[in-house]
C-alpha cells in the first residue's frame, strides 16, 4: 500500500517519451500486483493456461515492458528479499484480508455479481515464489535485467538511483521518497486509459514525475523529517499512523517539533524510531549488473507458448516490436542513449 502523502507531495505529469534514454529501476513485486489486479477475465478470474496456472503477471511483464523499451526507456526490475521483522505483523493482517476477500469473490461468482467478484478478486491478488520466479524467466529472456534486493526491493531501487546506476525509481509508492530515490515515477506500467473500481467509468492515467529536491523544498522539510511526517501518517510498517493524523497536520507537526516522534511513541505497536532507522539505512546491495541485451526469441516462444499457451502470433508480434526498439535505440547517439 505504501504511506499516504500523495496530497502534499508536488508532481507533474509527464509522457512516456520524456523518459528516452533514461535508467529506471522498477520495483517489481509493486508491478506484478498491479499486473495481476487488472490483467483479469470479466468477473475477476486471472487469466491462466491449461493447466490453470496464472499467467495474468507474465502478459503484464511482456506486453507492458516492450512499452516501455518502444519509449527508449532502459527497465530493470527489483524483487524483494526478506522484509524486515516488525513488517510481520501488517503482512499477517494482508493474509487475513486476502482471505476474507477470497471468500467474498467466491459469493460473488455463485451470485452472478460480476461487478462485485471482480472487485474482491482484485482484494484477494497474491504473489507466490513461482509467479516470481516465473517473471524473473520471462524478463531474463527477453534481455531486461532483474535485480534480487536483500530486503525491500524499494529501498534497493532507491539506493540504485541514488547512486548513478539509474535515473529514477519506479513504483506506485511514495516510500521510494523516504528511502530516498531522487526521483520517483509513477504509473509507469499502468499509463493508458484505466477503468475505476466499482464503476462503469474509464480514466486516462499518465506517468508523474515526482523529485525528491523539490519535495522537500516545498513542504519546508529535510528527509528525516519526511521520514517522521510518514511514521506519523502511517507506513507499511505502522498502518493507520496515529489516528487523526493526516499529511497536513503531520507536516505542520513536525516542523514545530524538534522530536515529534517521542510524543506519539506510545501510539505505535512498533517502535517509531526503529521505523525512520530502516528508511535511513535499509540493507541494499551493490552486487548486481545492469546489462540489457537482445531476446532469446526461441526462449521466450517456449516459454509462452509452448509451456504456457500464449498465443505464438501475439507473442511474435510483440517480439517483433521489441527487436524493432532495440535497433532504434542503438541507431541513436550514444550520448542520447547512455545517459542515465
Amino acid at each position: 500500500m505504501g504511506v499516504q502523502i500523495g496530497e502534499i507531495v508536488p508532481r507533474r505529469e509527464i509522457d512516456l517519451e520524456s523518459l528516452y534514454g533514461r535508467k529506471v529501476a522498477i520495483d517489481a513485486l509493486n508491478a506484478m500486483y498491479q499486473f495481476l489486479s487488472t490483467i483479469r477475465q470479466r468477473d475477476g478470474t486471472p487469466l491462466m493456461d491449461s493447466k490453470g496456472r496464472t499467467t495474468s503477471h507474465l502478459s503484464g511483464f511482456f506486453y507492458r515492458t516492450i512499452n516501455l523499451i518502444e519509449a527508449g526507456i532502459k527497465p530493470a526490475y527489483v524483487f524483494d528479499g526478506k522484509p524486515p521483522e516488525f513488517k510481520a505483523k501488517e503482512l499477517e493482517r494482508r493474509r487475513e484480508n486476502r482471505e476474507e476477500a477470497e471468500e467474498k469473490w467466491r459469493e460473488a461468482v455463485a451470485k452472478g455479481d460480476v461487478e462485485a467478484a471482480r472487485k474482491y478478486a482484485m482484494m484477494a491478488t497474491r504473489v507466490n515464489e513461482t509467479l516470481i520466479e516465473d517473471a524473473k524467466k520471462l524478463l531474463n529472456l527477453m534481455g531486461v535485467p532483474t535485480v534480487q534486493a536483500p530486503s525491500e526491493g524499494e529501498a534497493q531501487a532507491a539506493y540504485m538511483a541514488m547512486k548513478g546506476s539509474t535515473w529514477a525509481s519506479g513504483s506506485q509508492d511514495y516510500d521510494s521518497l523516504l528511502f530516498g530515490a531522487p526521483r520517483l515515477v509513477r504509473n509507469l506500467t499502468i499509463t493508458g486509459k484505466r477503468k475505476l473500481p466499482g464503476k462503469n467509468v474509464y480514466v486516462s492515467v499518465s506517468p508523474e514525475l515526482i523529485v525528491l529536491e523539490e519535495v522537500l523544498k516545498q513542504l519546508g522539510v529535510d528527509r528525516e523529517k519526511l521520514i517522521e511526517l510518514a511514521i506519523l501518517v502511517g507506513t507499511d510498517y505502522n498502518p493507520g499512523g496515529v489516528k487523526g493524523i493526516g499529511p497536513k497536520k503531520a507536516l505542520s507537526i513536525v516542523k514545530r517539533s524538534k522530536d515529534p516522534l517521542s510524543r506519539y511513541r506510545s501510539h505505535f505497536d512498533v517502535d517509531p524510531y526503529e521505523i525512520k532507522q530502516f528508511f535511513l539505512n535499509p540493507p541494499v546491495t551493490d552486487g548486481y549488473t545492469l546489462k540489457w541485451t537482445e531476446p532469446d526469441e526461441e526462449g521466450v516462444l517456449r516459454f509462452l507458448c509452448d509451456e504456457h499457451d500464449f498465443s505464438e502470433e501475439r507473442v511474435r508480434t510483440g517480439l517483433e516490436r521489441l527487436k524493432k526498439a532495440l535497433k532504434a535505440s542503438k541507431q541513436q547517439t550514444l550520448e542520447s542513449w547512455f545517459r542515465r
